[in-house]
């Protein structure tokens, strides 16, 4: 055990500095173009009652916030507030509920998060790997949902969390980690998937009462629904919610060929311009902002093949199915007006893809600098459309 305090306080002072350096970034991209550009007008619809707050809080509250920061005030209130599982609002109620506190809450999980990953990394793939997993996670162009008052970072510190305590046979804390994760999430129980291959993936057997820890992870999605009938309300809200938001079922990653087809579709808009034809009219709205969206969302595609790629190479096969049934969920319920909506942000949470681009540039160095550079410019572009109210994932 003393062996390991060194090593823990190495990975909470990296994890640290690659916080305080990125969220800098994060807060003066932010503030900086609302004090530039101003909002978007459709900020006042989306929170008409002005729960997020002022500029200085626009790197962290916006669109997704609205429904956390109403939930931990008043409670689950409509059927499409249950769409966001509660352990997140939960702990922001807890704190008080404003904006301060959800930032607070969001950098506090971020820090528990890159830590915990800088460990498991260092176990699977070694130090120098680990260090820029860490880094390049923590300015990846997605990384301003971590501090925002957004769920990816709580959900990032309990699943990573859940397959380090596997890797150390602490099983106990796996289940633990794995439920709360769970119920950060519905695809949080998916860290199951994990957990179990893990567990036999050693020349040993697990023993069975080690294995019954992992059944609190299903237990921690049940709760959700279980809560909401005990207390009343619908128990099917948490599922039903999707239809708000246009999801539905196209087959088995049957959204990666939706998503081609929206990104064929925004490069002939592009090219024609607005005056004309309509190539995606399944969305309503400006079609020049809706194809240059679905086309950017597209490019995540090759990315992610390439990643899943590296980890099923590198990494144990349970990072890898991870990986493959997390995405696998919104890739097959696509929203249908823009069918690759959120895929950054789950891409953001999965976290053996990070590990294995930390592999990657820890083996080629002159790599680095410049993949660092680029992905912190793109950070601060999509911190700069969030924090004034324009969609970004």
């Amino acid at each position: 055990m003393g062996a390991d305090r060194p090593r823990s306080a190495l990975a909470l002072g990296e994890a640290w500095t690659a916080l305080w350096t990125s969220r800098l970034l994060v807060w003066v991209a932010g503030v900086g173009a609302v004090w530039v550009w101003g909002l978007s007008d459709r900020a006042p619809g989306f929170d008409p009652a002005g729960v997020t707050g002022g500029p200085l809080f626009a790197p962290a509250a916006r669109w997704d916030a609205v429904w956390y920061l109403v939930i931990a005030r008043h409670g689950y209130v409509d059927d499409p507030s249950a769409a966001f599982f509660p352990l997140y609002p939960l702990l922001l109620r807890g704190l008080g509920g404003s904006v301060a506190a959800g930032i607070l809450l969001s950098c506090a999980c971020l820090l528990v998060a890159l830590a915990v990953l800088r460990e498991l990394t260092a176990l699977e793939l070694g130090d120098e790997a680990a260090r820029w997993t860490v880094l390049m996670l923590a300015f990846s162009p997605m990384a301003f949902f971590l501090s925002a008052v957004y769920s990816e970072s709580l959900f990032l510190a309990l699943t990573a969390g859940a397959v380090l305590a596997v890797r150390r046979e602490r099983w106990a804390w796996a289940g633990v980690l794995g439920m709360l994760a769970a119920a950060t999430r519905s695809t949080g129980v998916l860290i199951l998937v994990a957990l179990v291959m893990l567990a036999f993936a050693g020349r040993a057997r697990p023993r069975a009462r080690d294995l019954a820890w992992l059944a609190l992870v299903p237990a921690g999605l049940a709760a959700f629904p279980v809560g909401l009938a005990l207390a009343g309300l619908d128990w099917r809200a948490p599922f039903d919610a999707q239809d708000v938001w246009f999801r539905e079922w196209a087959g088995p990653l049957g959204g990666v060929w939706d998503g081609l087809v929206a990104a064929w579709a925004g490069v002939r808009q592009l090219v024609a311009g607005a005056g004309g034809r309509i190539y995606f009219p399944q969305a309503a709205g400006d079609p020049m902002a809706i194809a240059r969206i679905n086309v950017v969302l597209a490019l995540w595609l090759p990315l992610v093949g390439i990643a899943l790629a590296g980890v099923l190479r590198r990494l144990p096969l349970a990072f890898g199915a991870y990986v493959v049934a997390s995405l696998a969920v919104p890739l097959s319920y696509p929203v249908v007006p823009q069918p690759l909506m959120s895929l950054p942000r789950f891409v953001l949470v999965c976290f053996p893809l990070w590990m294995w681009l930390g592999w990657l540039l820890a083996r080629h160095r002159r790599a680095r600098a410049p993949a660092l550079a680029a992905s912190a410019i793109l950070l601060a572009v999509s911190t700069a459309q969030f924090a004034t109210w324009h969609f970004v994932a």
